[in-house]
């Protein structure tokens, strides 16, 4: 039955209806608490009934919304009412690409900008393990400005089988099950695999996507037969003709491109979305060029007469001097992929010889090592050196390396700074507990980043603090003149937003470049004229880019890339050394009396902050560019059911009675902590002060707040916040961190600098040392008696014990081993009776790229 506008279903108002099909009606709604229009899919009553579709419609639902990208359709609820089954969607203005190829193909522009868009959202689905198997036309829309959206995953259309009426062969197939032997997806854009019943995987949707590319550049279907065996035959067995029969615009590399898309065998086909979406960038910015060469050919022929004649007759002139004219062309980006196994890399740079380039990886599950590598070899070299990472190269081929490197954050290792000939010897030990280290061009002194008592410094040389802050100091690197540091400041430790800036040797700072946007990776030009570093706008996970900023602040575009990279370093002849990054977050639990763990990740780079004390609830934060500049907090089930959208921030913790998130909103400074309810409500900002808040906990009566942060030209403390009002109370020094507090709130866990954590009064006071700690132990929450759940959580399997604070006992309590090879866990989160937990780690895999051509 029809729902009547005006009518509710759930908290939504029926606005209109949009459509309908066999996975039901389609209806504009309105979400009152949101102040936004939505659309609904409803699944009538007659088919809630069929426990296939009700199945399927759920799957759906669930593969949808674990997807966060531009190019994929946001789901941001699903529900029931009066028996019907209903998922909640974004609202999309403007048509399908089906509507689109009415008129005819597109132009090369934009078929190239669609199909980036359209493998840009399928990597993204595919990182998740999700395959459409359904991908067509008819399930592609293009907003009106320009963006392509992918509606359905997972056959996600719940249409059975009709009778075929006339010759028309882009029918339907059946869609009851996904298991080897039964025919998904939709005729004219099946793969051959799919065709034969054979299981489908990533592959397939990049055929198909090869298909839906070959239409829009031709505008005819790539295969089209006049029965449903015809086409089938045609797909398994024949080629589409060329392109350049139809559109003399389709360049032999684009045409490539769609072949590799189209071939039989999946094992020739792209390697995945991604790679695809790399060359289509690729193609996509040389013809930006050619098209500007162009431009500039015309502006040329509107040169006065005069002029043009002067131009000419100084050319023949130097034309008989030289004996020739010479037109130099413009040279094009080239990339030459460097490393080839499975693995992170962690550091590159150019050694002085300009050939030899240095790297440190972890490959196939290992440790961190040094390898060595040249371009014209495809064979990397392992360093005889220890388990370390690379800091820096000097002009005399010295190696500033971390010793025993292992991971803070995803941005920050730590170990100790040694350094040790290229040619090799036994590395000479120099200082602990250092992050980051640069030579000055002189080869003789080192620039480094290390804590100390709560702060992070710039030291130059060793010892002398030229800057330091509460947040974090990330790829420092000297000028080529020797005279300053570049550096990326980050105002929140382990968040990569943050401003590009440089620093003389006397301290005087200056921002190249401060918007809000993350930053990964930074190096100066070979004429030390510019710094270039690599940005990510806040709200977009599609796009990595490469910037340079003068050192008067002017800054410009070098490169857009369609996947996350890292610029390691520049040579000086103009080389680039990058890294191309798939980086995740992967957040698994379990929740008592089930000891299977689930994965419970949401976005890409969402991590575990609280769990309730019921064991059934998860807060979770999303820290990638895909939640927003101010991030996203969000709440799902341990049952693995689908995640909630709270709002923005930087997820901290439930409130005792479940009520409430408490999180801290990174923007505009001085980051601020906010309440978000769980349920209905508005959102509640505490009252702003200038202190800038790095972490916070709530005490159990569930009326204070406990917060870290640091107000201006201090050190990070900790303070108490009565919600009930009046300011922040200071209770610890300068340098004492918070964390989790104990039962009958009258202690809390705290720490000073990188010391191992303490016991400290909640009223102020001195702090008791917890017993029994070991090296790299740490405490992470209070247990229901007097006893504290510690953590090993730097080495594998990671350890939980818990430990007796009166007697000093410990026992094991858990040990937890992720089905994939990591260094560490962080964080873990558990109930006080330690019976649920969930855990989050980093999956990260990069390869190494030489880049010339960049300007």
């Amino acid at each position: 039955m029809a729902l009547a506008v005006g009518s509710r279903l759930g908290p939504y108002e029926i606005l209109a209806p949009l459509g309908a099909g066999g996975m039901g009606e389609v209806y504009r709604a309105r979400d009152p608490r949101l102040a936004r229009d939505v659309a609904i899919k409803v699944l009538p009553p007659l088919y809630s009934d069929d426990s296939d579709r009700l199945r399927r419609f759920e799957q759906e639902a669930k593969a949808a919304g674990v997807l966060n990208h531009p190019n994929i359709t946001a789901v941001y609820d699903i529900g029931r009412h009066d028996g019907s089954p209903y998922v909640v969607q974004e609202l999309l203005e403007g048509e399908t690409l089906r509507s689109a190829l009415a008129g005819g193909r597109l132009s090369v522009k934009t078929a190239i900008h669609y199909a980036l868009q359209i493998a840009l959202g399928l990597a993204a689905a595919h990182d998740k393990g999700i395959v459409d198997r359904d991908l067509k036309p008819e399930n592609l829309f293009v907003t009106r400005s320009g963006r392509v959206k992918i509606l359905d995953f997972g056959l996600a259309k719940l249409t059975r089988s009709e009778p075929r009426v006339g010759p028309e062969s882009n029918l339907p197939t059946a869609t009851a099950g996904t298991e080897p032997g039964v025919i998904l997806g939709t005729l004219g854009y099946m793969s051959p695999e799919q065709v034969r019943g054979s299981a489908a995987d990533a592959r397939s949707d990049i055929f198909a996507l090869g298909a839906i590319f070959y239409e829009m550049l031709s505008g005819r279907r790539a295969f089209r037969g006049e029965s449903a065996a015809d086409t089938m035959s045609a797909i398994l067995k024949e080629d589409p003709p060329d392109l350049s029969l139809t559109n003399e615009s389709v360049s032999p590399g684009l045409e490539r491109i769609v072949r590799h898309c189209l071939e039989k065998n999946p094992e020739q086909r792209f390697r995945s979305a991604s790679d695809l979406a790399f060359d289509l960038e690729a193609i996509s910015t040389a013809r930006g060029r050619q098209a500007e060469i162009r431009a500039n050919r015309v502006g040329q022929k509107l040169v006065s007469p005069l002029l043009k004649a002067g131009v000419v007759v100084l050319t023949l002139a130097v034309g008989l001097i030289l004996g020739r004219q010479t037109v130099k062309k413009p040279e094009m980006p080239s990339f030459q992929q460097l490393t080839f196994r499975r693995g992170s890399i962690w550091a590159a740079r150019f050694a002085p010889d300009g050939r030899t380039i240095v790297y440190s990886a972890t490959q196939d599950g290992g440790p961190v090592r040094l390898f060595s590598t040249r371009p014209e070899s495809p064979e990397s070299a392992v360093l005889p050196f220890p388990q370390a990472d690379l800091l820096s190269i000097s002009s005399s081929s010295e190696l500033a390396i971390s010793l025993g490197a292992h991971l803070l954050n995803n941005q920050d290792s730590l170990g100790i700074l040694a350094r040790v000939p290229l040619a090799g010897q036994a590395p000479r030990e120099i200082l602990e507990n250092v992050q980051r280290a640069d030579w000055a061009p002189d080869g003789n002194s080192l620039a480094i980043v290390r804590d100390v008592a709560g702060k992070n410094r710039l030291e130059f040389p060793i010892g002398k603090v030229l800057f330091e802050t509460s947040g974090s100091i990330t790829y420092p690197r000297f000028s080529p003149r020797g005279d300053s540091i570049a550096f990326v400041e980050h105002p929140v430790r382990s968040v990569n937003v943050g401003s590009v800036v440089v620093i003389d040797l006397g301290g005087g700072k200056k921002t190249l470049f401060s918007r809000g946007w993350g930053h990964e990776g930074l190096a100066w030009s070979p004429s030390g004229d510019e710094v270039w570093f690599t940005a990510s706008r806040p709200g977009k996970n599609d796009l990595e880019e490469i910037h340079a900023a003068t050192l008067s602040g002017n800054e410009r575009l070098v490169y857009r890339a369609p996947l996350p990279m890292v610029l390691d370093d520049i040579s000086r002849d103009g080389r680039v050394l990058f890294e191309r990054q798939s980086y995740t977050y992967v957040t698994r639990g379990a929740s008592f009396p089930e000891t299977i763990e689930r994965d419970l990740s949401w976005l890409s780079l969402s991590a575990a902050a609280d769990v309730s004390g019921d064991g059934k609830t998860l807060l979770v934060g999303d820290y990638g560019e895909g939640s927003g500049s101010n991030y996203a907090v969000g709440l799902r089930k341990m049952d693995g059911s689908p995640p909630i959208r709270l709002g923005e921030g930087w997820a901290q913790a439930l409130s005792p009675d479940r009520k409430w998130a408490l999180a801290i909103l990174p923007h505009p400074e001085p980051a601020q902590l906010i309440l978000i309810p769980t349920g209905a409500g508005e959102s509640k900002t505490l009252p702003p002060d200038s202190i800038n808040h790095t972490g916070a906990w709530w005490f159990p009566d569930g009326t204070r707040i406990l917060f870290t942060g640091s107000e201006p030209g201090h050190a990070a403390r900790t303070y108490v916040q009565d919600l009930a009002g009046g300011k922040p109370i200071p209770i610890t020094e300068e340098g004492v961190t918070g964390g989790a507090i104990s039962p009958d709130g009258k202690f809390f866990l705290g720490a000073r600098g990188d010391r191992d954590s303490s016991l400290y009064p909640t009223e102020g006071g001195k702090p008791r040392s917890i017993p029994s700690l070991s090296d790299g132990e740490q405490a992470i929450r209070w247990a229901t008696d007097d006893s504290l759940f510690t953590c090993q959580c730097r080495r594998m399997p990671a350890r939980i014990y818990r430990l007796d604070l009166s007697t000093g006992r410990k026992e094991l309590w858990k040990e937890l081993t992720p089905p994939e090879p990591v260094s560490s866990l962080s964080p873990v989160v558990l109930t006080a009776d330690g019976q649920s937990y969930a855990y989050t780690y980093p999956r990260a895999s990069s390869d190494l790229f030489l880049v010339k051509g960049l300007k």
